[in-house]
């Protein structure tokens, strides 16, 4: 872990501020724009500790063990990155807000929030600027993750992409994945429980989200997602019949019309799911463990985002 400080320019003492930089998250992105954004945290009158992530789940370590220190941190990198911190930060009692700036390569949070992608000197300006607002965060076995979890058809796109791919080629590396994915579909059996409900069958996807926004491209209806009713959105995609049912789902859901008989969307506080054999899973884009059973609850309004 590399750490430096910078301080205000003619200030003895300022507002402490944590920066978590992912250094391999959009070709390094970080690096453009990063001594004028720093100047500019200055003038404001904050005094930056830069901490550089050195692998996975760094960034989670890095915030448990040094974010109760500070009042807020801000967060340069994908959301992979992003649901690290939040991870880190659930851990605490009292937690720092959340500055991000997005710089991966999906981005569905910054979709969400309507961030500006790539720009690390307006995204200064809006942390310093912003507004924070208080966003629901999810629980799960053993941990936490910030704003999807899934399994099944193409979750394996998102952390399957090697890194190198994804810096040289962006989000054309995501699509290349989907498309080989497309031949690969595998329909599994799951029992879901969710509030008031339970579904018993056969699914190509999975996962509990809370995000308008999934794998960078897909949206989600706007007038049912809320991002702090402390309720996921629960998706299931059943079994298709061929090829052609997929294509005119995919067609439906792009253009937004949600009401397909393969496609299931509720609204939980908590969720269930059963599988016959380990089932792989993707936490905001980064692989987890396999497990047989696989438990989700909502934290309502546990952090806040700056937007």
């Amino acid at each position: 872990m590399q750490i430096e400080m910078v301080y205000a320019k003619g200030k003895a003492m300022g507002k402490p501020l944590m920066i978590i930089i992912n250094p391999a998250a959009g070709k390094c992105k970080y690096r453009d724009g990063l001594a004028e954004a720093l100047k500019i945290l200055a003038d404001a009158g904050y005094v930056p500790a830069i901490y550089f992530t050195e692998r996975v789940g760094h960034a989670t370590e890095i915030a448990a063990a040094y974010a109760g220190s500070y009042e807020s941190v801000l967060v340069l990198g994908g959301d992979g990155t992003l649901g690290e911190v939040v991870a880190g930060l659930m851990t605490m009692e009292k937690r720092p807000r959340i500055g991000y700036i997005p710089i991966g390569t999906a981005n569905d949070i910054a979709r969400t929030f309507g961030l500006v992608k790539g720009d690390i000197i307006e995204g200064a300006k809006r942390f310093v600027t912003g507004k924070p607002f208080a966003f629901d965060t999810g629980k799960r076995n053993g941990g936490y993750f910030n704003y999807v979890a899934a399994f099944g058809a193409f979750t394996e796109v998102s952390y399957g992409t090697p890194q190198n791919l994804k810096n040289k080629f962006g989000q054309a590396a995501y699509m290349a994945g989907a498309a080989k994915a497309f031949t690969s579909l595998k329909p599994m059996h799951v029992r879901v429980e969710y509030d008031g409900g339970e579904f018993d069958g056969e699914v190509i996807y999975g996962g509990v989200n809370n995000s308008f926004s999934l794998g960078g491209t897909v949206d989600m209806p706007p007038d049912t997602v809320k991002l702090d009713d402390g309720l996921f959105e629960l998706v299931l995609i059943k079994k298709l019949p061929g090829f052609g049912a997929l294509v005119s789902l995919a067609a439906q859901v792009l253009t937004h019309h949600y009401d397909s008989e393969y496609l299931v969307i509720e609204k939980t506080s908590k969720a269930k799911f059963f599988f016959d054999e380990p089932m792989h899973l993707t936490l905001d884009g980064e692989e987890s463990e396999a497990l047989t059973q696989l438990d989700f609850e909502i934290c309502p309004r546990a952090v806040e985002i700056i937007c």
